[in-house]
């Protein structure tokens, strides 16, 4: 079956380290992408996302941020949804007692309350760079724009405590994805990545012209929906239980060894 939309999400699956592509991966996707159009699906932001879109040769095509929650073509906003004001003082007011960090995220921006080792990595492997000020601060200068993403910085055992506080008391507003043992990630729950490739499908085309990779739980859904869903070897078994294909894994260049096989031109 020949593919309209080719849809990847980023870390972990594309990328074969922890931020970039490799030079095998962006000679296949410039191979196919006059024929196919190629979305990157993530939950970076967007200056987390540019340099890669500029390394595959696609910045002509829209992507996904946020898990959907903010979809970019270029510098055109075509859709936005944030975790509102008084939600996010909630969540920090339940993170709080548990000396957990709040990364907010809105538009361009990433706000934390203070440098740490995770903070760090997350600099190195998105080629990001915070704005650092106390979270209370924050809430209060983002209170009419909201949140595209929140992510709770803990130690395993607070994070163990707060993701059943968090789903006892949000899971009906957010999408609540555990990132590891120490990470919680937090979106509106009226979005995902496949809410968010539907708006970008043109009038012929449907979740069945889609070939869509992940490997973790906020893919399966868009794997679910898309007529090729492929995990790469190193996903989550949830993920690998779900796909249609199970390919390399990304420090195999498992996306682009899958394009090669399945995609000719």
């Amino acid at each position: 079956m020949n593919y309209k939309v080719l849809c990847s999400d980023l870390d972990g699956t594309l990328l074969s380290t922890k931020n970039d592509v490799s030079e095998y991966t962006i000679a296949e996707i410039k191979r196919v992408r006059k024929a196919v159009r190629v979305i990157l699906v993530s939950a970076r932001m967007p200056s987390g996302m540019h340099y890669l879109q500029d390394r595959l040769g696609i910045k002509h095509q829209p992507m996904i941020c946020y898990n959907g929650a903010l979809i970019l073509n270029g510098n055109r906003e075509l859709f936005s949804h944030t975790i509102p004001s008084n939600m996010l003082w909630e969540i920090y007011g339940i993170s709080l007692p548990l000396e957990v960090d709040l990364g907010l995220y809105v538009q361009d921006e990433w706000f934390v309350p203070k440098t740490s080792e995770r903070v760090a990595k997350e600099m190195k492997y998105t080629k990001t760079r915070p704005q650092v000020q106390e979270t209370y601060k924050t809430l209060n200068a983002i209170t009419q724009r909201g949140a595209h993403k929140v992510m709770l910085m803990c130690t395993k055992e607070s994070a163990d405590k707060l993701m059943l506080q968090l789903k006892s008391i949000l899971h009906n507003e957010l999408h609540i994805y555990r990132s590891n043992d120490t990470l919680i990630e937090l979106a509106p729950k009226l979005v995902s990545k496949r809410s968010a490739i539907a708006q970008l499908l043109q009038p012929r085309e449907s979740m069945k012209d889609v070939m869509a990779f992940g490997d973790n739980y906020n893919d399966i859904e868009m794997m679910q929906a898309a007529r090729c869903g492929v995990a790469v070897a190193n996903a989550r078994a949830e993920v690998k239980r779900i796909a249609d294909h199970i390919t390399l894994p990304n420090t195999e260049n498992g996306v682009a060894h899958f394009i090669s096989k399945h995609i000719i031109i």
